[in-house]
This record gives structure tokens, sequence and C-alpha cells, in this order.
């Protein structure tokens, strides 16, 4: 009998892999489909010639992908053609992986649209729906969700522990103000009811709620300069662009504009330790030339 047995699972046993690799095989043909339709899609979103239709078009595009996502193991497939229309981004640990991207309904508006993909054979899913305009003047103080989410662009993630679970940093940009631009960096934790967004992990005090750390960090600066926010290898640091006033209002964020000079920040007791004058400006009489003072990292 046992012999019988032994010869049945060497039978059925390759028939089960042939089996499961057809499967996969056909997901993967069905996933190359929907991504050549939704690459197809996304230049609707972006580029209909009347704007007022793009938010329907990203609609269509939503419901396109998460149609593409339900597909058996998805996660596992890159989307390489669609990187190139819309952001997909993953941390270091690779424990999710986020679709965004912004449209432009109007010259002075944006939209920005974002999901969370959770590893599994099966679709775990959380859309993030944008309420950065509601939040307005409490915006660094304001613990957030998948479903009021401080919408951005987002363009790089850092992992770091506290508490022993995974704080995922997330830097983007929002450009939705007509006459201003913001860069944030947005903590981002798992809780059981799903993402979680701005945590007290900066050494900077609230404005709003004296004695506290702020829960996001934001730079607001005039619309049509450059501004850096990122991290750089080799100081091992977050650096910033030092803003200033052009008409020195500094409740005026939107002529905020670089100094010159940067500061930045420094993982350390588990929290983003600020550092003033991180990168020194070496100053230049006329006619000197510089002496391997540090450049300002480019993003």
């Amino acid at each position: 009998m046992l012999k019988r047995i032994v010869i049945c699972i060497a039978f059925i046993l390759p028939m089960l892999v042939c089996s499961r690799a057809k499967a996969q095989a056909s997901d993967i043909d069905e996933l190359a489909r929907m991504e050549d339709t939704l690459s197809l899609m996304a230049d609707s979103m972006y580029f209909a010639f009347i704007p007022d239709m793009r938010p329907a078009y990203c609609e269509q595009f939503v419901k396109k992908l998460v149609k593409a996502l339900k597909v058996p193991n998805s996660y596992n497939y890159p989307f390489d053609r669609l990187k190139g229309k819309i952001n997909i981004i993953y941390p270091e640990d690779k424990s999710f992986r986020m679709f965004n991207w912004v449209i432009a309904p109007s010259e002075m508006s944006r939209r920005y649209y974002a999901a969370i993909q959770m590893p599994g054979e099966q679709l775990k899913l959380y859309p993030l729906l944008d309420y950065s305009a509601e939040v307005a003047k409490k915006e660094e103080d304001t613990v957030l969700s998948n479903t009021r989410w401080y919408g951005c662009l987002y363009y790089r993630i850092i992992t770091h522990e506290v508490d022993g679970r995974p704080v995922y940093t997330m830097f983007g940009l929002n450009e939705a103000s007509p006459i201003s631009n913001k860069k944030i960096m947005d903590p981002m934790v798992f809780e059981d009811k799903g993402p979680v967004f701005g945590a007290p992990i900066f050494s900077i005090g609230s404005k709003t709620k004296p004695g506290e750390p702020v829960k996001r960090f934001i730079l607001e600066y005039k619309k049509g300069v450059q501004v850096g926010l990122n991290w750089d290898d080799d100081l091992k640091a977050v650096y910033f662009d030092k803003l200033v006033s052009q008409i020195n209002d500094p409740n005026r964020k939107y002529t905020y504009v670089p100094s010159g000079e940067y500061d930045g920040f420094k993982w350390g007791n588990e929290m983003w330790q600020l550092v003033h004058d991180l990168i020194s400006v070496q100053v230049l009489k006329n006619g000197e030339a510089p002496s391997g003072a540090p450049i300002k990292p480019q993003e």
C-alpha cells in the first residue's frame, strides 16, 4: 500500500507543479495585457484635451488598476512599463508598495492619488484619499489615516525602528497651491486598521501645541524655486534648504526662497534630530577659489 501511495505522489506532484506554473504564466500574461491598457489610460488622465474630463479618466484608471491587482500574486509583478507613467515605490524591506500619481483638473489645481498594496497571493489594498486641503494650519500636528491622507507625490521612503516596530518616513512633494509648493517628511506606521500618517519623531516643537513635537515636517516655499529635502548617503543625514522670506515676512510662506544655507536631520534616539548648518557654507572673497567645501547634494 505504501509503495502505491509513493508511486501516486511521484506521478501527481509533477502534474500539480506543472499546473501551477501554467496558472502563474497565464496570470503574468493577463497582467502584461492589463498593464498595456493602464499605460494608455494614464495618458488620458494626464493629457485629456478637456481638463474637466481628467478626473473621469482617472476614475477609470483606478478601476482598471484594482482589477489588475486582484489577479493572484500580482504583488510579484513589477509593472515596469507603468512605472514610466506613475510612481511605484517600495521601502527597503519590501513590506509594501505604493502606487502614486497626480492629475491636473485645471491649470490652478492638483489632485493626488495613491494606494498601498500589501504582499500576498490575494489582494490587500489601502486606497489613500487626499485630505491635505482640509488640514490647513494643523498640517504639522494632525495624525491622519488612509481615508484622510496628506496628498503628495512620494519620491523616497526611509525605514527605522521605533518601539520595536518599523516607521516609514515618506518624502513627498505637494504642488496643489497656486502660489506655493511643499516638501514633506511624513512618518507612516501600520496599525490593525491600516496605515497611520504622522508621528512625534521630530525634534522640532509644535507652534500650535506647545510642548509637543510636530507630527510631520513641512517646507513651504515660493512657486517656481527649487528646494531640496532628501537623504544624502555621504552625510548619513537628511538635508534641506534653509528658507527665508523675500519680503522679510515669515508669515507669508509663498515668499520663502533658499538662503544658500542648509540644515538637516540625523537619526538618533528613535527620532529625527534637527541639525543646524548641516552643510557648511564657505564665504569667498573676490577672486578666491573654493578649497573643497561641501557642495549641496542633488536630488
